[in-house]
């Protein structure tokens, strides 16, 4: 094995060291880089050393439309990063998203030979195994296989079943795919930056990770995800995923919605909207105006009442609320625990409020749980998943303690599940 502390990645002078782990959120709105200390696998103990973010041009709806300017982007947001936490660093988990991304659940039963017909681990490996391997077209990729629990001789609920003696052993998981090309684009301007991904994660199962507590997960909890974009959404149900779902409707559709109705520039709805957005029409001062500039206007700003523009917010807030309650349905999954809304979207002034009226569910917002160092630069719902990217990467770098950084190698598997379709654009 290659020592991790030492290799050179991609002729740089990045290096990789096994108690650094960074994640790396290229959202439609923005991209965000966190560097943890891990504290050689504590994941109690992650410390945040570094944060760098900057604006995200080069993506719609969550997918890459242009590498160069998202690989800029990378770059600022790994320069910023750097510089704050002292280091360099080579390699980082990344997120995706987009619509593009499902999940579908597959089960697979096997029998069990061991003698005295007694469940080992190469009998559980071996029926995950069988459970996953699903048809899945070329232009699919792989993301997740995700055990949901497993049944023995008709006994259901059971969670590790190594060690127990049965004659038939079931197995259930969740499996998440993801469209090739848009993995490919991913990874491929992250490598443009000199960066190596270590690992590919879907950014609601890394949110989930930064805001949802076991307990949550244990009785059953969705996780909506509001970015600019889209809204992703995880449900959990005896501490594992059972639904996976993306709405592509985020942000920016308020954003547009603010800027069609009130004939003004993208720009201006975006920071009209950040300073004085509400969902709630009801939480608003009727009498309250606040000046606005419209496009082709007079050069005096027109005045627009506070409760005309919340009705604006309110209309395509109570749309995507709606949706991820019509996804709770879908997903049958009971959820006790109700639904958890994180993402920059979630930031809205009276969101709370209007969800409590749209969703008949306990409802919180989702702020990233406390860990040590610069805890105060990522407390926000924006940097859940940044900050769920880095506690994954922990979990997953000591639970795979053999594994190597090694530059190119995801973007070649990923390549080559590409076949015979992509063949001839290359």
């Amino acid at each position: 094995m290659q020592d991790l502390k030492t290799l050179s990645i991609g002729g740089t002078n990045n290096v990789a060291r096994e108690d650094i782990v960074v994640g790396l959120d290229i959202g439609t709105s923005k991209i965000a880089a966190i560097i943890g200390n891990t504290w050689q696998g504590d994941t109690e103990k992650i410390e945040i050393i570094g944060v760098g973010h900057a604006p995200s041009d080069g993506l719609r709806k969550g997918i890459v439309v242009d590498v160069d300017l998202t690989t800029a982007a990378i770059r600022q947001s790994i320069a910023d990063a750097e510089l704050m936490a002292g280091i360099e660093i080579g390699s980082v988990f990344a997120g995706i998203a987009g619509g593009h991304i499902t999940g579908q659940t597959s089960q697979a039963t096997i029998a069990v030979a061991g003698a005295g017909h007694e469940i080992t681990q190469v009998d559980v490996d071996r029926a995950i195994s069988v459970a996953e391997a699903v048809s899945i077209p070329a232009e699919r990729e792989v993301l997740h296989v995700i055990p949901q629990g497993f049944i023995v001789d008709n006994q259901d609920g059971i969670k590790d079943p190594v060690g127990m003696s049965g004659i038939r052993l079931d197995a259930y998981v969740h499996i998440v795919t993801g469209a090739v090309a848009s993995a490919l684009n991913l990874v491929k301007s992250i490598n443009n930056a000199g960066i190596t991904v270590e690992n590919i994660v879907l950014e609601p199962i890394a949110s989930a990770d930064a805001v949802l507590s076991n307990e949550e997960r244990e009785i059953g909890v969705v996780l909506a995800d509001m970015g600019g974009g889209t809204t992703d959404i995880v449900v959990y149900k005896d501490g594992a995923l059972h639904h996976t779902s993306v709405l592509a409707l985020g942000g920016d559709h308020v954003t547009n919605d603010i800027a069609t109705v009130l004939r003004m520039t993208p720009q201006e709805a975006e920071r009209l909207k950040l300073s004085r957005g509400c969902a709630c029409v009801d939480l608003v001062d009727q009498r309250d105006t606040i000046p606005i500039s419209r496009v082709g206007g007079a050069r005096r700003p027109s005045f627009l009442q506070v409760r005309d523009f919340a009705e604006i917010i309110q209309y395509r807030m109570e749309e995507i609320l709606s949706l991820i309650h019509q996804e709770i349905i879908k997903s049958h999954v009971p959820v006790p625990a109700g639904v958890v809304l994180t993402g920059g979207t979630a930031l809205f002034d009276g969101l709370l409020e209007l969800a409590e009226r749209t969703i008949p569910y306990p409802i919180r917002i989702g702020y990233p749980r406390p860990l040590k160092g610069l805890t105060d630069r990522v407390n926000s719902p924006i940097y859940a998943t940044g900050v769920g990217l880095v506690i994954y990467g922990a979990m997953k770098r000591y639970s795979e303690p053999h594994r190597t950084f090694i530059k190119g190698n995801l973007f070649d598997q990923i390549l080559k599940r590409m076949k015979d379709w992509f063949r001839d654009y290359f």
